[in-house]
């Protein structure tokens, strides 16, 4: 089969290699769409995967084409999607089904070969089925999509909050839009590029609620919205600025979510951690999404709000391009030479 094998640091080549071989829980998937996460380019261009060489790639969909021996026939030619994480289902985190903070985990596409292929080898645990008005492009997204829900899940947010969600990557359009599917109606949108203002219109939000940090100042547009600051801010940049401006802006007893990667150490300023305290701010982590298997957890929720035939969340993907052109795609997003958001690999 073809696939983009990452070799080393800054090394990855799309070539021949062999099918995978599943084992007896595994099934083998024909890929017909995948995702470039942001932080598949850090892993190819900076700090290589934690085995090499690999195939990268943990957003993906695909049809089930061959199962494992102890593998219920029941998926053979089902559409699935895949929860990247494969959990070591022994930890005390495991055993309380806190799967995604498992501490000995596998991971699709990190650790071991992952989505972009044309094949790839799935335990039968991670699988999730889609219903028929799915398409793989929106499976495709149900990772991003549930690490957003997951954010959001984190509080408890009342309809009438003032909400800032500030970093409009995949993953804060992605906060973005579902808070919009959950009835929250006072959203403030705060990201650096136009395009992305076009993207929150598209969803629903006015341009008068998206704030280009580029050319206006983030308190002061917060200033004028509010009276105390917001209620809840997602902060889905991951730098001492954007998480400073968080605290600042964060109404007293609000709550500040801590979406974003780090690019940094992070560190706060004397008066930063006097308003935590003084404000009795609550401030809440969050980390990956639940898969339990469960109909209330993170991935068949989303499934849930897809089935309804939503298909808004496609706003976001901004390229659509063959597996083969992903050499490309990655470069684009390294380099920052146009506007993306999301970019799909299909058939």
């Amino acid at each position: 089969m073809k696939a983009w094998v990452l070799h080393d640091i800054g090394d990855i080549r799309f070539e021949d290699v062999d099918m995978p071989k599943i084992g007896d829980n595994e099934v083998l998937v024909a890929v017909k769409a995948a995702g470039i996460c942001g932080s598949d380019i850090p892993r190819i261009y900076e700090t290589g995967a934690h085995n090499m060489p690999i195939i990268p790639g943990h957003e993906f969909s695909g049809q089930v084409v061959d199962t494992g021996k102890n593998v219920d026939k029941k998926w053979l030619n089902k559409r699935v999607g895949g929860f990247p994480l494969i959990p070591c289902g022994k930890c005390d985190l495991c055993k309380r089904k806190l799967f995604e903070m498992c501490r000995n985990y596998n991971y699709l596409g990190s650790r071991c070969n992952g989505g972009f292929a044309e094949f790839v080898s799935v335990p039968e645990w991670n699988l999730i089925e889609l219903p028929d008005n799915v398409t793989y492009e929106q499976a495709a997204m149900l990772e991003p999509m549930s690490v957003a829900v997951h954010a959001i899940r984190r509080v408890n947010i009342q309809p009438n909050d003032t909400v800032a969600v500030q970093g409009l990557g995949t993953i804060g359009l992605l906060v973005t839009m579902f808070l919009k599917e959950m009835g929250i109606r006072n959203i403030l949108a705060i990201g650096n590029k136009e395009f992305q203002k076009d993207t929150i219109t598209k969803i629903g939000l006015s341009e008068e609620d998206f704030c280009n940090s580029k050319n206006i100042e983030v308190s002061s547009f917060i200033k004028n919205k509010t009276t105390d600051g917001v209620d809840v801010y997602f902060e889905c940049v991951g730098k001492n600025e954007t998480i400073n401006t968080a605290i600042d802006n964060t109404a007293p007893a609000g709550k500040v979510i801590l979406v974003g990667n780090p690019y940094s150490d992070i560190s706060l300023d004397k008066n930063v951690y006097w308003k935590i305290l003084r404000n009795q701010l609550t401030v809440i982590g969050t980390w990956n999404s639940s898969f339990t298997h469960d109909k209330n957890d993170d991935w068949h929720y989303v499934i849930s709000i897809l089935n309804k035939g939503v298909s808004k969340f496609e706003a976001i993907i901004s390229h659509r391009v063959e597996l083969s052109k992903l050499i490309n795609m990655s470069e684009i997003m390294r380099e920052k030479r146009e506007a993306y958001s999301k970019i799909i690999l299909a058939e």
